[in-house]
């Protein structure tokens, strides 16, 4: 591991400047029983782009709460243009210039495009909204990221990756000097994703400073000048991202703790394990029009498509989540067709979905009320909650995931995304299920925390449930599947196995560059 003295630190900078646009110095935080920022350093010129790269509670988070005025440091100072600054609340951010886009999405479905562009400061004349300049301009800011929609339909009828320029449209609008991306392509496909960054580059350009959040290093390559390694609430490295490697900054994400290479894959033939479900000719409108295939006891199956291939309507039609127009599922010999999410979890089949935050958990509540929802009657006698039952499965529950966390009853919206998909599939395994349907359950965190999910998905395997796993980072499929499904143009066109299972030929498969052979 290379020496943390052969980097440039923060406060000197990657990018020549006579003054950063902004300088946080000595900044720490702590919250009852977790010390999340360390006297942490962190400086920008005008026009860097900057990658910002932690574990799942490195800190990262908490950091830029901070810049943008959502949380007030214990200690520490922030200077803008060379002046001190105040940030109380996340306006005080905005009106000095800095814009968050957040992960999660934050749109509001039943508005339109144009009225979730301009949320809370809709454009007026003569005391009325001025519809015709709102969508005028809203139009003109999903032109900028090459999406053009009618402003006026909607957010609802859109999709996801749709949703998130959308959000990223509304923050370019602001204006912002200081923009935070975090995560911005985690939904998005891949010509999506080569939009935002051109997008980037141009802001940059103009200097606008842009802090990057992404666990993704051929993206951050692409579109950052350096990159910030933080680690259990510390700044550990700033450099140039050329002058890194992928190795090198696993290295210091993990701490030397783990190495660099994926984990084996479960021993055994595919062949001697036990169909569960067997699946024929399945029609799920709009996007599978005939599926064929088996999931095994004591695997885990990936499912392989390019987004809008139909990978989540799949999953939620087996879940019971979607009506089918066609074919038949098999489960144990007995023919099924679930008619409800009910009627699926009786017959041991749970899915986690893609949206954690919206539809996985209920955010408000505590992590040990999430872990047992799905399963009260195991922490119940005679229709009353038995805690001392409920606190020793939420306990065991934490160990096996490996949750961080201050105090099980804090609300679960207070941990970093990782630790809330861990309590997420700790709910489902609560369930005691025997197939396991995950839907991007790694989407948007990080490298570390993306194995513990690797792990518990093996775990789970390897105590003979059926793992099926939606991703759309295809190299994730190498690190953890026995198996992987081609889904493409609406059909399952064959499947890939063991040492076949390689990047180079899933994607080729997946965008139809090559056939299954």
């Amino acid at each position: 591991m290379l020496r943390p003295s052969l980097f440039i630190n923060a406060v000197s900078g990657i990018v020549p400047m006579v003054e950063p646009l902004v300088h946080m110095r000595g900044i720490s935080k702590a919250y009852p029983g977790v010390v999340a920022l360390r006297d942490v350093d962190f400086a920008m010129a005008r026009g860097e782009v900057r990658a910002l790269l932690g574990k799942n509670g490195a800190g990262k988070s908490t950091l830029v709460k901070i810049l943008a005025g959502v949380e007030r440091p214990d200690e520490g100072a922030i200077v803008m243009d060379g002046k001190a600054v105040v940030l109380r609340t996340p306006m005080d951010g905005i009106r000095a210039g800095i814009a968050t886009v957040h992960q999660e999405l934050s749109v509001v479905p039943e508005l339109s495009i144009a009225e979730n562009v301009f949320l809370g400061r809709w454009p007026k004349q003569g005391g009325r909204i001025d519809w015709r300049r709102m969508q005028r301009e809203a139009h003109d800011a999903l032109a900028v990221l090459g999406l053009y929609l009618d402003p006026r339909q909607p957010v609802a009828r859109l999709s996801v990756a749709e949703r998130q320029l959308v959000e990223i449209a509304r923050a370019l609008s602001q204006g912002a000097r200081l923009l935070i991306l975090d995560e911005p392509t985690s939904s998005l496909v891949a010509q999506e994703a080569e939009t935002l960054i051109r997008v980037v580059r141009q802001l940059a350009e103009q200097g606008t400073s842009i802090v990057y959040i992404s666990h993704r290093m051929d993206e951050i390559r692409k579109v950052a000048q350096s990159v910030t390694i933080m680690r259990d609430g510390r700044h550990i490295a700033t450099a140039p991202v050329a002058d890194v490697s992928n190795r090198q900054i696993v290295e210091m994400l993990l701490g030397g703790a783990q190495g660099e290479g994926g984990a084996p894959r479960l021993a055994g033939a595919s062949g001697v394990r036990r169909p569960l479900l067997a699946i024929q000719g399945l029609h799920v409108a709009p996007r599978i029009q005939d599926a064929s295939f088996e999931i095994r006891a004591g695997e885990v199956l990936g499912i392989a498509g390019v987004l809008g291939s139909g990978r989540t309507e799949l999953l939620q039609a087996i879940a019971g989540l979607r009506a089918t127009q066609g074919g038949s599922m098999t489960l144990d010999g007995s023919a099924f067709r679930p008619a409800s999410l009910r009627e699926a979890r009786a017959n041991g089949i749970f899915m986690t979905p893609e949206d954690r935050r919206g539809e996985g958990a209920v955010m408000m509540l505590g992590i040990d009320e999430n872990l047992v929802m799905a399963s009260w009657r195991s922490v119940s006698r005679g229709g009353v909650i038995d805690r001392v039952a409920m606190r020793a499965k939420v306990a065991a529950s934490i160990r096996a995931l490996g949750i961080k966390l201050a105090h099980p009853g804090e609300p679960l919206g207070n941990l970093s995304g990782g630790n809330q998909q861990k309590v997420v599939i700790g709910k489902a395994l609560n369930a005691a299920p025997r197939i396991l349907l995950l839907d991007e359950p790694t989407r948007g965190v990080d490298i570390g925390a993306k194995r513990q999910i690797y792990q518990l998905m093996r775990d789970a395997a390897a105590d003979g449930l059926a793992v099926v796993f939606v991703s759309g980072e295809i190299e994730e499929f190498c690190e953890v599947c026995d198996r992987v499904l081609i889904l493409r143009g609406g059909s399952i066109t064959g499947a890939v196995e063991g040492p076949a299972i390689r990047t180079e030929t899933l994607t080729e498969l997946t965008t139809g560059e090559q056939g299954v052979h």
